[in-house]
């Protein structure tokens, strides 16, 4: 995980605008239900009576409200409503008759806080009001008179018998009107206002003012579409803002993923390119595919994810169970057990299906190298009829992937049922929950539908985490993966002494008693390589195979770097140079020829792009492909395929020597590269290196006896260290080594003619 963090390091910006532009999206995603919920209990079931206060009230039933009021709760309702002669239907609320007769308060204009102190200070008062007028005096009396306790006699015993006959048939805000104070059967009420819900007694007042409301010819359908519109539009409003927020997320998640995969795919391929040998050979190179294409993919997808879903899912979940506690505490329990519910669902499913996902990247490598192996050796395959035995190793290796990813998606299928299981088992639970309690009258269904949705928020934020882990194991796989190529030091590197102006002026190389040992090797395969190549001249080195040739001209370039003694060329060694400086002034032919997709003309100008053509014309004349050059169609505009693979294996090499030569370089390095051409073109094409490239030190690598008999010096290695070196006739007379070479590859008469031109052997 913590990987797949730091590559978001560069776009911490773009990162806090998202998580920002989360938190809106959640804010208003979590407002949504309480919207739907107030539409639903406010506005259908209370008509739109959002609160307990008034905005207007006759004097009538303000002054029977007053009755319930202490005296503090009296001087506040009188601090924020004025008292007024009528009410135009312009002025407060959408009214039935132009005019309401008579005095009426109006409530003032309060800001919300002021609000909230005003309804808490009436709604008592405004409820008992309701719940007096509501009961009849007769049936109050009976059931005081059945009370154990006397307190609530003390009222009737007050009142003389003429009170009590008038009050037969009242109610008992009959009653409180008579005495003139309602407080003292408030207070009698207390104990049975602590066990009504808060709910209930805001219900209860906010009927009574729907009432009043309704007795002064307000037109009450007119108020509950009003609210009812404004709460809409107010969703309208969210919605829309969920959905831009929702755009803009997705299109910074996309660019930052995006960004993210190119990056990494530039750093990969930097470092790839930096990599010497060593490295080369310590990752195969259908890795490296991988690594750079199928692993940075699956980064870049779950980042993507990642900053969609994984962010947003906690931010969603708490602030579900957050207004969840502010709904209803009393079914918090349920969401407790659906929460446990998806958690060990989730974990369940993480222990049997996360190992698989772990070693699913490794099999996708080795179907990789499988099908690169068979696609790159496909020649060879059909030479030996090896078709049918290749084709079950693809299909070992693509079943034995299938079988492991067709698991992981089965287990992971399974998860989505369970998820809609759970969902439904709980909606259902908090249906009946809710129902008892609605019928006890301690909440809404708007409240219940509101906390059916939270708690569908909270189990969904589970499962976008749940969607996440699926990918993380296979992204956290990979990212390891891309670490390893990044953070791997290329044993050969620049010094901090290189001066990037020393330049290659001659070309003169020298190997001083020169070691050399592979990484992890138990010897030596170079061993006391002592040499000077002069500038001008023709050094040619041969030996029997797995002696050390290719190996000992790969550390002129620093492909590889010596592990004892040096090599200097113009007497400065060459780790003092730059890697650019002392490739620059070297022309390489490699062993087996490679071509870059293009053309002809590409090519040979691929290590000298501003060579002119009458420059890779020349080249190409001394490389002796000029003749199958003009034969094509389109000359040096000829298409070469990727690889070189339409042209055959002797052009191919020609045309890599001419793009050697092409740089006119200090140093040319062939490494066996004229071993698919003919005689007569071998000899063509040294003829025509002797006579056009005279100041470049050349160092020819070569099995044949005859590319190298007319060599300047010619070094004879044997198990990696030099068994002679001179001319031909000085090390046919001297070297024995070189003798079975040149014996083996010469008639007896030729072998015995060059053996008299160099005056016989010599006994050892």
């Amino acid at each position: 995980m913590g990987k797949l963090m730091k590559y978001l390091g560069r776009y911490k910006l773009q990162c806090l605008l998202v998580l920002a532009l989360l938190v809106v999206q959640a804010i208003c995603d979590l407002a949504l239900p309480d919207y739907t919920a107030d539409i639903m209990d406010t506005g259908i079931m209370q008509k739109g009576v959002d609160r307990v206060s008034p905005k207007v009230i006759s004097a009538e039933s303000m002054k029977d409200i007053k009755l319930f009021m202490t005296e503090d709760e009296q001087k506040l309702v009188d601090e924020d409503y004025e008292l007024i002669g009528s009410i135009s239907e312009t002025d407060v609320l959408p009214l039935e008759k132009t005019v309401i007769e008579g005095k009426v308060y109006v409530r003032k204009d309060l800001d919300d806080e002021q609000l909230d102190k005003l309804d808490d200070n009436m709604k008592k008062a405004v409820a008992v009001c309701y719940m007096s007028s509501q009961t009849q005096f007769d049936k109050m009396t009976e059931m005081s008179a059945g009370s154990k306790k006397t307190e609530s006699k003390e009222s009737s015993q007050q009142m003389t018998p003429e009170m009590l006959e008038k009050l037969k048939g009242k109610t008992m805000l009959d009653m409180v009107r008579m005495l003139g104070s309602g407080v003292s059967f408030r207070e009698q009420m207390t104990e049975q206002l602590e066990k009504t819900s808060d709910m209930s007694l805001d219900q209860s007042a906010k009927a009574y003012i729907q009432a009043e409301y309704d007795k002064m010819g307000v037109d009450l359908d007119s108020l509950e579409k009003s609210y009812v519109w404004k709460a809409g539009i107010k969703m309208l409003g969210m919605a829309g803002l969920i959905m831009l927020c929702t755009i803009v997320v997705c299109f910074l998640a996309a660019r930052i993923g995006a960004g993210i995969g190119l990056d990494l795919r530039k750093g990969v391929f930097k470092k790839v390119i930096s990599f010497s040998n060593q490295e080369m050979d310590s990752f195969s190179t259908s890795s490296l595919i991988t690594r750079s294409t199928n692993d940075i993919q699956q980064i870049q997808m779950v980042l993507t994810i990642m900053l969609r879903m994984c962010i947003y899912a906690p931010i969603l979940g708490i602030g579900g169970i957050i207004r969840v506690l502010n709904t209803n505490t009393s079914m918090m329990w349920i969401i407790g057990v659906a929460v446990l519910a998806v958690s060990a669902l989730i974990a369940v499913l993480m222990f049997v299906a996360m190992p698989k996902f772990k070693i699913m990247q490794k099999k996708v490598d080795n179907l990789n190298l499988v099908t690169r192996e068979i696609l790159t050796g496909l020649p060879v395959i059909r030479a030996f009829s090896r078709e049918k035995h290749e084709e079950k190793r693809f299909d070992e290796s693509n079943t034995d992937l299938t079988k492991t990813m067709l698991f992981t998606h089965r287990v992971m299928s399974f998860m989505f049922p369970a998820m809609t299981l759970i969902m439904n088992g709980v909606s259902i639970l908090i249906v009946w929950i809710a129902a008892k309690q609605i019928d006890m009258g301690n909440l809404q269904v708007g409240s219940m539908t509101a906390f059916i949705t939270y708690a569908i928020m909270i189990i969904m934020s589970f499962l976008m985490l749940t969607m996440i882990s699926v990918f993380l194991p296979r992204a956290a796989v990979a990212a390891e993966r891309v670490d390893e190529v990044l953070t791997s030091e290329a044993t050969v590197k620049d010094r901090e002494t290189a001066d990037p102006e020393k330049k290659i002026t001659d070309g003169v190389i020298r190997f001083e008693h020169v070691n050399f040992r592979y990484h992890n090797a138990d010897a030596d395969v170079l061993e006391d390589i002592d040499f000077t190549a002069q500038k001008g001249k023709t050094t040619a080195i041969i030996g029997s195979t797995g002696s050390g040739k290719s190996t000992l001209v790969h550390l002129i370039p620093r492909f590889y770097d010596v592990t004892g003694g040096k090599i200097t060329i113009d007497g400065i060694d060459v780790r003092d140079y730059t890697q650019s400086s002392l490739r620059d002034a070297i022309g390489f032919v490699p062993q087996k020829g490679v071509l870059f997709s293009g053309d002809i003309d590409s090519n040979l100008a691929f290590g000298c792009p501003d060579a002119s053509h009458e420059q890779l014309e020349k080249a190409a004349e001394i490389a002796q492909a000029t003749e199958f050059i003009t034969a094509k169609p389109e000359g040096f505009k000829a298409p070469i395929a990727q690889g070189g693979n339409n042209v055959s294996g002797g052009q191919k090499q020609r045309l890599s020597i001419a793009r050697a030569i092409a740089k006119k370089p200090k140093i040319l390095i062939f490494d066996d590269s004229f071993s698919a051409l003919d005689f007569k073109t071998d000899v063509a094409l040294r003829k025509a290196l002797g006579e056009n490239v005279k100041d470049s030190t050349i160092l020819i690598v070569a099995q044949r006896i005859v590319t190298i008999m007319n060599a300047d010096e010619i070094i004879v290695l044997d198990d990696g260290k030099i068994a002679g070196k001179g001319k031909h006739l000085e090390l046919l007379r001297t070297c024995e080594v070189y003798n079975q070479i040149v014996q083996s590859q010469l008639s007896e008469d030729e072998y015995n003619k060059q053996l008299a031109l160099a005056g016989g052997k010599e006994e050892n």
